[in-house]
């Protein structure tokens, strides 16, 4: 894990099914860099939030 990094849920539709995926980057950007690199043109990412600090 890097130094500032984050978890973020990510709201998105894979292969016609909504999914929420956890993910960890610094920035909300980087979470759907990840995201996109790891599943190409099968995703359709809705949305992206910060999980609250527990």
């Amino acid at each position: 894990m890097k130094c500032g990094a984050k978890c973020f849920t990510v709201e998105a539709e894979i292969n016609g099914k909504m999914q929420s995926i956890p993910v960890t980057a610094r920035t909300s950007i980087q979470a759907r860099k990840a995201l996109s690199l790891e599943y190409g043109n099968e995703i359709k990412i809705i949305a992206v939030k910060a999980d609250p600090v527990t």
